[in-house]
């Protein structure tokens, strides 16, 4: 995916509208495009059957990795560690672990990294993390990381792992301007990253600006966009506060009254999201990393209106 296209004409409304009467936006996509799911490890044995319910209806689709999440603090450590090593023993995806600068040293953190590594990991999420307390300010551990750049530099340090990372279209909420926020992108990036993964947005001009800008700093690594349908607008607002993200003022009115219409507000929720991944599609977006809550349905609805059908299926 080159970071350095312009704004793709299919973006322009009156191109939209034209190409709106005639032809069906989804018709005939090939399915050209690779795509990743993110899980959260299971606090209950519902929960846990409800995400392997999850996993068993998207490894049709071949992701090209799924990953797991990490608690606030550390608070789900050995839950990612289990979840991720039953994912590669049990299911055959690759799968990568989140793993944070929060509360461990360096020699804990390359500690646990090595047990991922035995454990068949070869893929990290690297990231800074964020203390326990919501809007608490993140400290660094006396002698842990104190960045995600480092923890990525440290990681390389243990094995040759894949190391993704984040990246922030609209800023995150603790950088002091965009400039620097992307200055730590690339940060993170030169210590070794293999690719960014995005926090999710809802513009496909907002993404596309910021591959714009992270061309023009010097990143060639591969920025994948991050996206996440929505069936509640107040739980995703909560999402966006801790990510910097903008929730439009027209989505709360697309999801008004359907509070007690779990079916519509499904059918919004994915007509919503297919739409941006269509317009990301036109703009030369191949990636698509899916933030699922467990839950298969939507990611793999959207999938599907962009082409992507199960391997033995397009075989």
């Amino acid at each position: 995916m080159s970071l350095a296209q312009p704004i793709p004409e299919f973006l322009d409304p009156a191109s939209e509208q034209d190409r709106a009467h005639k032809r069906p936006l989804f018709s005939g996509l090939p399915g050209d495009i690779a795509v990743s799911f993110e899980f959260f490890p299971p606090k209950s044995e519902k929960m846990e059957s409800q995400l392997w319910e999850s996993v068993t209806k998207l490894a049709p689709l071949s992701p090209q990795f799924v990953s797991v999440t990490y608690g606030a603090g550390g608070s789900t450590r050995e839950r990612t560690h289990n979840t991720v090593a039953r994912l590669i023993a049990e299911a055959g995806i690759p799968a990568a672990a989140h793993l944070t600068c929060v509360d461990a040293s360096r020699a804990e953190t390359q500690r646990i990294a090595e047990a991922y590594w035995e454990a068949g990991v070869r893929h990290i999420v690297a990231l800074r993390g964020d203390a326990g307390e919501p809007g608490a300010p993140f400290v660094p551990h006396e002698d842990g990381y104190g960045s995600a750049a480092e923890l990525v530099a440290g990681l390389k340090e243990v094995a040759d792992f894949e190391v993704s990372v984040a990246a922030y279209p609209e800023v995150h909420p603790d950088a002091n301007c965009p400039q620097s926020d992307l200055e730590n992108l690339k940060r993170k990036i030169d210590a070794g990253a293999t690719r960014a993964i995005s926090q999710f947005f809802f513009s496909a001009e907002t993404f596309f600006d910021f591959t714009e800008r992270c061309a023009r700093a010097g990143i060639e690594a591969p920025v994948v966009p991050g996206i996440l349908p929505v069936t509640n607008v107040a739980q995703a607002r909560k999402f966006a506060g801790q990510c910097g993200a903008v929730i439009p003022d027209w989505m709360d009115g697309l999801f008004e009254g359907l509070d007690d219409f779990p079916g519509a507000r499904q059918l919004v929720a994915a007509t919503v999201a297919a739409e941006l991944c269509r317009r990301l599609y036109a703009g030369g977006v191949r990636e698509f990393h899916f933030y699922t809550l467990n839950r298969a349905e939507l990611a793999y609805a959207i999938c599907h209106m962009l082409g992507k059908r199960p391997q033995e299926q397009a075989a």
